[in-house]
């Protein structure tokens, strides 16, 4: 079994808990937005009306499901970790309609890139504890692009922006922090250090509309602790503002949408919903299950 990004899964034993039931969708939920909540250890994505927290559904069958990304059609891709597969389901939909396997290692994370479609998956590392990657599937089909940073050992989150430019976060070594960007088009990641702050335990990336945000799921520098996302200027290198999520133990990915962003935290074992960028106490909270992890989440508005 591979270790994924959330500090949960490496302080201690992932036991999983599969859901054997089958997948279902209520009647109506395609006409809503939704948010998808992965459940790593409980091996089911959870389905919720957005913003109401009713749950509308679940998929089942996707070993430790973890990333999730929607894109522009509204389609959902979903990585499992265990697996190195991605799959792709319709909005709302039960049951996947495209299924792509990443050659590089144990899979992570997601992203869809705007301006072209392309899939970007994290590797933490490759299998046998080799140095991690970004697997770019062009157009989200066939066989990925694997890229490689020297800098950058294990790989934990990417997003891209706007442009095209995808960022990338993850770790020199076993510890430690490190930050790059995928310029668009190039083929060779650029460092940056960013200065304003420390983030201490990688977190997921996001285009908010303005910002690139970093998140830190041990604030602070310890465990347990909370989590903070950063508003960063990207490839500018500079912290502008923190988001403290106030009362969580470890947002692993977060979707941002407007003036609230959702996390999933896995040691919480729910999804929270916080004022954004203001943070604070969650004024939501959306409880997974006793024996869970949410690792993804994010939101598939209604086409």
């Amino acid at each position: 079994m591979g270790m994924n990004t959330s500090v949960a899964a490496q302080t201690g034993i992932a036991v999983r808990h599969p859901n054997h039931g089958r997948s279902w969708m209520a009647t109506n939920a395609k006409a809503a937005d939704l948010l998808y909540v992965s459940d790593l250890y409980g091996e089911d994505v959870l389905v919720y009306s957005y913003p109401q927290g009713k749950l509308v559904g679940t998929l089942t069958g996707i070993t430790e499901p973890d990333g999730i990304c929607p894109d522009k059609k509204g389609d959902v891709w979903i990585v499992s970790h265990y697996n190195a597969t991605i799959y792709e389901f319709k909005h709302g939909g039960t049951k996947p309609i495209a299924t792509l396997f990443d050659p590089g290692g144990y899979s992570n994370m997601c992203s869809v890139d705007p301006t072209t479609g392309n899939l970007a998956v994290t590797n933490k590392f490759a299998y046998g504890y080799g140095q991690g990657s970004i697997a770019i599937f062009a157009h989200a089909k066939g066989t990925p692009q694997l890229y490689y940073d020297p800098k950058m050992f294990e790989v934990y989150f990417c997003g891209y922006d706007p442009k095209g430019n995808l960022f990338v976060d993850g770790a020199p070594s076993s510890v430690g922090f490190a930050f790059a960007e995928l310029p668009k088009g190039k083929k060779t990641f650029t460092n940056i250090t960013l200065k304003g702050g420390t983030i201490y335990f990688p977190g997921d990336v996001f285009w908010d509309g303005r910002y690139v945000a970093v998140g830190d799921q041990t604030y602070g520098g310890g465990y347990p602790d909370t989590s903070a996302i950063y508003q960063t200027t990207g490839a500018g290198g500079k912290i502008v503002h923190s988001t403290v999520l106030t009362g969580s133990g470890d947002v692993v990915e977060f979707w941002i949408n407007g003036k609230t962003v959702i996390g999933a935290d896995a040691t919480m074992q729910e999804a929270g919903f916080y004022k954004y960028p203001a943070g604070g106490k969650a004024f939501k909270v959306l409880k997974v299950g006793t024996s869970s992890s949410p690792e993804g989440a994010a939101i598939s508005p209604a086409h």
